[in-house]
């Protein structure tokens, strides 16, 4: 939902980008950070090793579509990936696939011209802020913690008796651990404004009774206001502590024990000097931890939102194993079935998370190893794309793209109480 302002602004940029030239991008010289020399490239064949093998040697797959990865290398990796046998073939230096907007510039600190739709750090509190106090019988505002740079991190609690604990099954949706991935926010903001703004409508009403949800929009603000304070997007997936850590590689399950994150702290996939060194995983997970509650984990399930390919992913990301320890064959089954439907709601692939690639330490394996969450990971809008542009959707798409997933949010709703 935007407001009169942001769409009177989204309607007024999209009006004058018509009237532009296409530019499909721009020389590296006329991006930040050119000299680094990373390049995108599109490699055909890939399965679940050889992408696993690229994100070793220190590459990132962006994206996946059927069995075409696209992956972004510096040279040196480049040069490993081809040692390795590893087809590349040319490559598109990575800062020109961030997007262009027109060519034009924001203002310090907001998003580009035409994407006016997308809300800042600032704005998602101001939009925290307002939910809370229209709806102060369902909706209540509070923080988790506070990010490296000492941003806070808020969190919207919403339920039928919202300042009354009455240990009903609860819901977390979690969004933006990757800086540039800024369509989780406003999927997380879906969320919250569907079942407070929108809490009239039967369908939701329904949806949600008997449930607690939890929303965190922005787990990594300081990363996501790096991202766009320039006026041009940065493409940065990491927090701002020293080089950066990787969230979603931060975590303590299988933290550092399978190859499925980097022990460079150059990497995108950094996953930190140790478990739980960044601030923000380390108040997530002092939050979940907090809702143990007579001995009881009351959050019985959870959606971590990501971009991009389209994908429905369920534990574990360390193993290509379906059963293991710490899952039964009874517990994968599960995962599947409601995945598989979930996935059947918004037309995104279901599958085992390492089935993309091997991870560990991420946020997905330790909610269901921990407390026997039933967390899943959505990689959102879009499929497929050329490179970093894919994390950087039109702002015109958010409505489409939120919405899409909104049955499937029903359906873990209805699971967290089965």
């Amino acid at each position: 939902m935007l407001s009169s302002r942001r769409r009177t602004a989204l309607v007024a940029a999209t009006a004058c980008l018509a009237l532009l030239p296409v530019q499909a991008g721009v020389s590296a010289a006329q991006r930040p950070d050119a000299d680094a020399g990373p390049a995108v490239y599109a490699v055909p064949g890939t399965d679940t090793g050889t992408r696993t093998q690229i994100q070793r040697i220190g590459a990132e797959v962006l994206s996946v579509s059927g069995n075409v990865a696209t992956v972004e290398a510096t040279p040196q990796q480049a040069g490993q990936l081809r040692a390795a046998g590893i087809d590349l073939g040319a490559g598109t230096p990575a800062a020109d696939t961030l997007p262009e907007r027109g060519g034009q510039r924001a203002a310090a600190g907001d998003f580009p011209p035409g994407d006016e739709a997308y809300h800042t750090y600032d704005e998602t509190v101001a939009e925290l802020d307002r939910i809370s106090t229209e709806h102060p019988d369902v909706a209540a505002k509070t923080s988790i913690g506070t990010s490296f740079e000492g941003r806070d991190i808020p969190a919207l609690k919403i339920s039928d008796n919202v300042q009354e604990d009455e240990g009903e099954p609860e819901v977390l949706f979690d969004c933006n651990q990757h800086a540039r991935e800024h369509l989780t926010t406003e999927m997380c903001l879906r969320v919250a404004q569907r079942f407070t703004d929108e809490r009239a409508r039967p369908e939701n009403r329904a949806a949600a009774e008997d449930r607690v949800l939890w929303v965190i929009p922005i787990v990594n603000p300081d990363g996501s206001a790096h991202d766009v304070e320039s006026g041009q997007y940065q493409g940065w997936r990491k927090n701002r502590q020293d080089a950066g850590t990787d969230l979603n590689r931060n975590w303590g399950y299988k933290w550092g024990c399978c190859g499925g994150a980097s022990d460079d702290p150059n990497a995108e996939t950094y996953r930190g000097p140790e478990a739980f060194s960044a601030p923000e995983t380390a108040a997530l997970r002092d939050f979940i931890d907090s809702r143990v509650i007579g001995g009881e984990q009351r959050i019985k399930a959870a959606i971590d939102f990501h971009t991009y390919s389209e994908l429905v992913l369920w534990p574990f990301g360390h193993t290509t194993d379906d059963t293991t320890e710490g899952m039964t064959q009874e517990q994968y089954d599960r995962f599947e079935r409601v995945g598989t439907e979930m996935a059947g709601t918004n037309g995104y692939t279901p599958q085992q998370s390492s089935d993309l690639y091997i991870t560990d330490g991420d946020v997905l394996d330790w909610m269901w190893s921990e407390h026997e969450i039933l967390a899943y990971t959505f990689e959102m809008y879009p499929a497929e794309s050329g490179g970093l542009d894919g994390f950087y959707p039109p702002g015109d798409v958010i409505d489409r793209e939120t919405q899409r997933n909104d049955q499937a949010v029903d359906v873990l709703l209805r699971e967290a109480g089965a």
